[in-house]
């Protein structure tokens, strides 16, 4: 199977029509889908190309897919991921790798690989993609995007293919904030979360993940323009767990729901992972049902000694990533540093199953970098409408 345009973000299945609506608040703009999402008549791969032999087209399209369809939107291809989503780099060993279009040398971020590469590089509008474990947001940040790491389970994933379902989240990319509020509206409703985030707090232990001096003086730049939506001066909070065991149980967690998930298929159909992938889903077969426990036991009590430090009007103030995204002549050694220390930003969001946005405001290295916003659960539109002022 290959791509068929030349930022390798859309793949290249027979065209087959999808029905949308003429009018409607996305009349007029085009959509990309990431091919773990189905639509009526299209293979949903996921990446691995031995799924089109175990798994038929599909008959209905996604329910968070078909909402955009029916307001109008246009759908256009179904866009690239990683490997069974196993990974956060774009660079998925069956297909050519997506073309960052704002720094070209760099690569996408993953797993919503395709998705961000057709926003970024204009072929698309919009282009829906998921965060297990920072899927939407750390492409977002490499590619100069805004991107919402959802609620969990605010938005239903019927018809989307899992990886680990405790993290899974629906999300999407625009260019433009009037666009990502539009598609925020249609898929969210009104917030749950009733009370205004107007206290910013941050967090010394994540902002010590910032790789050097250029990100940290960038970083400061970009924290200014945040707080100057905020009338008073951000606290400190500490994390109640250290950020390795954070770490630690998250990847635990994320590992063992992934080969419960693909397990059977793996085993069954024996297909060719990518370098990477292979080990990750090999590691994850060995873990048994009581580590899974104990670190679902670690969540629960994280989830309820950070909920007691952080008031109901708080909106904590983040790195995305600790830098720009990874070259992609990086070697893979370097990008499992990359994904050490990125790790306690990826996993603090998905540990709480709470909403975190990325907000393209900066550069580094001459390439994107963003800077995140995490509120409550149910907040997201809350923090859509920030990110726009923030923004404007």
């Amino acid at each position: 199977m290959t791509t068929r345009d030349a930022l390798n973000a859309f793949l290249d299945y027979e065209d087959v029509p999808v029905a949308n609506s003429a009018d409607g608040p996305l009349a007029g703009t085009t959509l990309g889908v990431k091919d773990i999402f189905d639509v009526a008549g299209y293979p949903t791969v996921g990446g691995q190309p031995s799924r089109l032999k175990e798994f038929p087209p599909a008959g209905e399209t996604a329910s968070a897919v078909q909402i955009l369809l029916d307001a109008g939107a246009r759908f256009i291809g179904k866009t690239q991921t990683d490997e069974l989503t196993y990974s956060m780099m774009g660079m998925n060993a069956h297909y050519p790798a997506p073309v960052n279009r704002a720094a070209p040398q760099r690569v996408t971020g993953g797993s919503s690989s395709g998705s961000a590469a057709a926003v970024a590089g204009g072929l698309a509008d919009i282009a829906v993609g998921s965060d297990t474990n920072g899927s939407i947001r750390a492409p977002a940040s490499f590619c100069g995007l805004i991107g919402l790491r959802t609620t969990h389970g605010r938005i239903p994933l019927q018809g989307a293919m899992p990886l680990a379902p405790s993290f899974d989240t629906f999300g999407w990319f625009a260019r433009d904030a009037a666009t990502y509020a539009k598609v925020g509206e249609l898929l969210l409703g009104e917030d749950p979360h009733e009370a205004p985030l107007t206290r910013p707090v941050r967090i010394a232990e994540l902002e010590a993940c910032l790789f050097g001096e250029a990100e940290r003086s960038v970083y400061a730049g970009m924290l200014g323009k945040v707080l100057h939506q905020f009338e008073r001066q951000p606290a400190f909070l500490a994390l109640p767990l250290a950020p390795e065991r954070l770490t630690a149980a998250f990847r635990e967690l994320q590992a063992y729901e992934a080969w419960q998930t693909h397990g059977d298929f793996i085993t069954r159909a024996e297909p060719k992972l990518g370098p990477g992938v292979k080990e990750r889903f090999e590691a994850a077969s060995r873990i048994d049902r009581s580590a899974f426990d104990m670190a679902r036991g670690t969540r629960a009590n994280f989830i309820q000694d950070f909920a007691a430090l952080f008031d109901d009007d708080m909106v904590l103030i983040m790195p995305t990533q600790p830098t720009a995204a990874p070259m992609k002549s990086a070697t893979a050694a370097e990008l499992d540093s990359y994904r050490s220390l990125t790790a306690p930003l990826s996993a603090l969001a998905g540990m709480l199953g709470w909403p975190q946005i990325t907000i393209p405001l900066g550069r580094v290295h001459e390439a994107p970098f963003g800077i995140s916003l995490l509120a409550p659960a149910g907040s997201d539109r809350q923090l859509i409408r920030l990110a726009a002022a923030i923004l404007a």
